[in-house]
């Protein structure tokens, strides 16, 4: 037997949810057993009707690497969006892991856990209408491209058939198993203008209780002039004044049922490509009947007090979490922060992973082609117990900043995105935080939009360093501008004047611009200009700065120097102006006239005054330079 630790990936979405928290009960109850390691992919997809938002939730599940894994438990029914749900179920298939799904035999390739949807939805619907003689009903249904969905309703036409009992058309609602649908069906039914129903049958409780509410917003009493049936025993449901009438499925043991598949196909146990399981009626106070309760009322009061409680924590955390992440302006001062609310959280690691570009602006040059994970990742904040570290790059294809080296460990796989743009992911390890917290989704998004925040700042930050690179530097020739000058020189005349040492001041003209740009082109006269900057900038050594201080005229000013200092610079401007003249062999020489002065400041000398003495210093050389060559043409 292959001793070797199994890796199975959970894909789910909704994961805060009361189905997919039984579902995956089992599946942890049956990984544990068996020391498997679960990696749980969860997208909370759908749940806020923003495309833009479910499509950075979804990415999540680019994050999967199926050569790292042994197997697929693919919750194919908790994923609203036709589309992704097909894109996994491709990469799934391509994969040729072993993979269960749940409630869908669309593929050969999966093993396919099944309750038997049918058979109980019968019973309801026989139950209203033969135990308590209901004629006209109406149905609140699922979405038919969910095969749970489709069972339930037409097990529902099938009886209404079989009774010989009419079914408009207009007493039918398609929804999306949510809360609002419940609601959005009986205001339906009621601009209809029809009769009142003897009876709603819903294809789920969460619709069914919310279609209870409505209508009894609306003044109807249930059951007594109206019946209400749900499906899936919901905590809720037990719980409602009446309680809901509905069904109760193993869906503990379908979650289990489904991990075990794979675990023992993986040993070398053959095992049924379909398994059955069975479901039961629970007839209770939405359709007059009286059940005996799941729970004492001592037992209900401490499971509302627990519920309550943790409600209260977890608001307090996110509204802790909310105004101290307000607060920061840095990533360090928010991953601190993260982690400081982290730990109250009872998990045994927390990571944050970021993309390595998370923090530039959004482009279409940014992350993959298709705007996922980066090729690697950063970890910066790895919780474990009290002890903090971090990975500064890890290849993304490892999903895991740090292996796991032990099994039975149960890790959530979160997204973290700001609208479609994907930053990265959390991942939360041995903890029951992302399935039992109502809030759980709430954080994420908090700290979400905090890291966006961040980055916002972080690129405005950056944007205002290039703004102000761009007011200080000349284009042409990467050096300061007047601007930038003004900006630095200042600081080394005040320096001068606090130590009371000399300033250097060197004004360059060159010569000859107009003729290069008026034999050879101005593209020739740019050339030259940028060659001459680069010239005085090598040149500007130790407390040196350069500017362009005009289109042809250059300075140079330096702090602490010595009369020295001006000869050597001027010696060795000219010896760089032959090498780059040797260099370039151009049929122009790039030549300039360079005239400096070293002095001592005092409070009643400006600086721009020493600027035009050094001006009038290079002025007086350009001159002797001209007379010279009139004497040599002469």
């Amino acid at each position: 037997m292959d001793k070797k630790i199994k890796e199975i990936a959970v894909i789910i979405a909704g994961i805060d949810e009361e189905y997919q928290n039984e579902v995956m009960e089992g599946i942890i109850a049956c990984a544990k057993e068996y020391n498997a390691n679960i990696s749980c992919f969860a997208a909370f997809g759908g749940v806020i009707s923003n495309s833009r938002y479910d499509e950075g939730e979804y990415k999540i599940y680019d994050l999967i690497n199926y050569h790292r894994l042994d197997g697929v438990i693919l919750l194919n029914n908790t994923i609203s969006d036709e589309s992704e749900k097909e894109k996994l179920i491709k990469r799934v298939t391509s994969s040729g892991l072993p993979a269960a799904a749940l409630d869908w035999n669309g593929s050969p390739h999966f093993f396919n856990v099944r309750i038997d949807n049918k058979k109980a939805m019968a019973e309801i619907v026989n139950h209203v209408i033969e135990v308590h003689g209901a004629k006209t009903i109406n149905y609140i249904s699922g979405p038919l491209s969910n095969p749970e969905a489709e069972d339930r309703y037409e097990t529902f036409l099938a009886v209404m058939a079989q009774h010989s009992l009419p079914l408009d058309a207009r007493r039918v609602f398609f929804g999306d198993f949510r809360a609002a649908d419940g609601r959005n069906a009986v205001k339906a039914f009621c601009r209809m203008g029809l009769s009142d129903p003897d009876a709603i049958i819903c294809a789920n409780d969460a619709m069914a209780l919310a279609a209870a509410e409505e209508l009894e917003s609306a003044g109807y009493r249930i059951p007594e002039d109206i019946i209400v049936t749900g499906f899936d025993n919901i905590y809720n449901a037990r719980h409602h004044r009446p309680a809901l009438t509905t069904v109760k499925r193993p869906i503990n043991e379908a979650g289990y049922t489904a991990c075990k598949l794979i675990l023992e196909e993986l040993t070398g146990n053959p095992q049924e490509r379909e398994v059955i399981l069975n479901a039961s009626p629970v007839f209770t106070g939405s359709c007059g009947c009286t059940a005996e309760a799941d729970l004492t009322a001592d037992e209900y009061m401490r499971s509302t007090y627990s519920l309550i409680n943790r409600w209260r924590s977890d608001v307090s955390l996110l509204n802790r979490m909310t105004t101290s992440l307000a607060e920061t302006e840095t990533v360090d001062e928010e991953l601190a922060t993260i982690g400081e609310f982290v730990r109250e959280i009872d998990c045994e690691q927390f990571c944050i992973c970021l993309c390595e570009d998370w923090d530039r602006a959004y482009s279409s040059d940014n992350h993959d082609t298709d705007g996922t994970y980066t090729e690697n990742m950063i970890a910066p904040l790895i919780i474990s117990g009290e002890h903090t570290s971090s990975v500064d790059s890890f290849p993304c294809s490892n999903m895991y900043p740090v292996p796991m080296v032990t099994g039975g460990n149960i890790s959530y796989f979160l997204p973290l995105h700001y609208r479609e743009n994907c930053l990265g992911y959390y991942i939360i390890t041995n903890s029951d935080f992302p399935l039992k917290s109502m809030l759980c989704h709430s954080i994420m998004l908090n700290i979400s939009n905090s890291m966006e925040n961040i980055r916002k700042l972080i690129s405005l930050n950056s944007m205002i360093h290039e703004l102000d690179r761009l007011y200080v530097n000349d284009q042409l020739c990467n050096i300061y501008n007047r601007n930038g000058f003004v900006r630095a020189a200042d600081a080394l005349f005040r320096k001068c004047l606090d130590e009371g040492s000399k300033l250097l001041i060197s004004f360059i003209d060159m010569d000859g611009l107009k003729l290069i740009n008026d034999n050879y082109g101005h593209k020739e006269g740019d050339f030259a200009l940028q060659h001459l900057a680069q010239v005085i900038s090598d040149c500007c050594t130790d407390d040196k700065i350069c500017a362009r201080f005009g289109g042809d005229e250059f300075i140079i000013v330096g702090s602490g120097s010595t009369d020295d200092d001006g000869v050597l610079l001027e010696s060795n401007f000219h010896k760089q102006l032959e090498n780059i003249n040797r260099a370039i062999g151009k049929p122009y020489q790039i030549e300039a006239s360079i005239g400096t002065i070293v002095t001592e400041v005092g409070e009643n000398v400006t600086l721009f005054s020493l600027i035009t003495k050094a001006d009038s210093v290079m002025y007086e050389k350009k001159k002797r330079k001209k007379t010279s060559r009139y004497l040599r043409r002469v």
